[in-house]
């Protein structure tokens, strides 16, 4: 039976979900039901079984479901708004694709009640944390394109992402810090921010993570999220605070501190 693995899942008493219903939300039909099953693998889940069948986890789908996102949001952006620049598209993009908007649409799929985790992925709350939503929206974008082609892809990305575009647009909370940021060093010839990991601690599960940004190697802002983007997003708001707050009062690269590390990643 193709679902006879995941048995052992549901001997918990948790009630098994219905894939079929799942189909029917995404208004999709799959031929090849085991990239179903994959796309919502999650890591945890995978490494928690001990079957003789190797079980592949939902991140290569992820992978490849975040590059049809991009092509089919970028298609849509230059179609749809003929008179914006290249700058401003590429702002709107990084908006509408950010992980608190894939999230916003992985729960209105309810994708949180089919996703696959371990034990303690589940008791630490993963069927509603942010980071685990948006990578599985990804991944059955992903798996969605593997099972029937870039069309049916981009009519699910259409029935569920493009649904809220103009919402998301418009909500300020949705804003992308890391572009701001980095419009305004630009602008004022101060180069590219950039970004170092300076503390990671929790279980593998529950990771938090605490991100310097730093302008012309100067700590302007720290952050700190349950996962590197978000961190670095929680950090680049600090940031442009810190740097409106030094232009007020007429001082020039104060930063928060004078030394930095050796640098994990750019913006």
């Amino acid at each position: 039976m193709l679902f006879g693995f995941l048995r052992k899942w549901f001997q918990a008493g948790r009630k098994e979900p219905s894939f079929s219903e799942l189909e029917r939300v995404l208004g999709y039909r799959f031929q090849n039901n085991e990239l179903l099953i994959t796309s919502l693998s999650h890591r945890s889940y995978v490494n928690s079984q001990r079957s003789e069948k190797k079980i592949e986890s939902n991140e290569r789908l992820e992978f490849l479901g975040d590059a049809v996102l991009n092509i089919v949001v970028t298609d849509y952006l230059y179609r749809e708004y003929p008179d914006k620049e290249e700058g401003r598209m590429s702002k709107m993009k990084s908006l509408v694709v950010s992980s608190r908007v894939l999230g916003l649409c992985a729960d209105a799929w309810k994708l949180g009640d089919f996703i696959l985790l371990s034990r303690s992925e589940e008791k630490s709350g993963g069927r509603k944390r942010l980071s685990i939503l948006a990578d599985a929206y990804e991944a059955v974008i992903g798996a969605v394109y593997l099972d029937g082609g870039l069309e049916s892809a981009r009519k699910l990305i259409h029935s569920s992402l493009m649904e809220i575009m103009d919402e998301v647009l418009d909500d300020e909370e949705l804003a992308n810090y890391k572009s701001k940021l980095l419009e305004y060093t630009q602008s004022r010839g101060m180069g590219i921010p950039s970004y170092d990991v300076l503390q990671e601690s929790g279980p593998e599960h529950q990771k938090s993570f605490v991100v310097g940004v730093y302008v012309q190697n100067q700590e302007y802002g720290r952050g700190t999220g349950n996962s590197k983007k978000s961190a670095e997003q929680a950090g680049a708001r600090v940031a442009l605070t810190n740097m409106n707050a030094d232009k007020e009062k007429g001082v020039s690269g104060t930063g928060t501190s004078s030394a930095r590390g050796p640098s994990s990643g750019d913006a």
